[in-house]
């Protein structure tokens, strides 16, 4: 995967009960669409807003468990395009922070991101049950003579608040390297 730009915010704990995730979606979908919205109006290049994606991780020493959410860390992100400036993410969430505080605002980044050779599979079906897909996609690596070497990541396909479960489509990505 090449390197591309995202707006990221980073957090910590279970995304089932943390305020704390809730804000960083809303902070993130409310300046990207704020920052496509005003670039129409202003006659400026504009884009479509990709999926909302998620890098989960567990702390130094501890292993990353799907079961584990309490010890999840993690990065929420929405792709930009290049041509979006620092100075217009910083002023969209100023503007944005003055209508409706959210203090995920402020912890907003823009940044690049680089996973380089991955192994993905989509997931179909609820977030909890994607072991069995993650199993499939580490049997891949290892027959190639690859490993893990970065953070687990998700690519939401579809809003869990409105689809069936069953339904959700996800892609699950990991970046992998030769086995050392």
């Amino acid at each position: 995967m090449p390197k591309m730009r995202f707006l990221m915010i980073d957090g910590q704990g279970d995304p089932n009960n943390s305020k704390d995730f809730q804000g960083a979606i809303q902070a993130l979908y409310s300046v990207v669409y704020g920052l496509k919205f005003a670039r129409k109006k202003a006659g400026q290049d504009t884009f479509s807003v990709g999926a909302l994606e998620g890098l989960w991780w567990a702390s130094k020493g501890k292993p990353y468990a799907m079961g584990k959410r309490q010890n999840w860390l993690w990065t929420l992100m929405i792709w930009l395009p290049d041509f979006v400036s620092q100075s217009e993410v910083t002023e969209m969430a100023r503007t944005i922070q003055a209508k409706k505080p959210n203090p995920a605002l402020a912890k907003l980044r823009l940044d690049n991101f680089a996973e380089g050779r991955v192994v993905q599979i989509m997931h179909i079906g609820p977030y909890a049950n994607e072991q069995p897909s993650i199993d499939k996609m580490h049997e891949l690596a290892a027959g190639r003579g690859l490993i893990q070497t970065g953070k687990h990541h998700e690519i939401y396909l579809g809003d869990p608040r409105r689809a069936d479960p069953a339904k959700l489509r996800t892609i699950v990505r990991h970046p992998v390297g030769p086995e050392i």
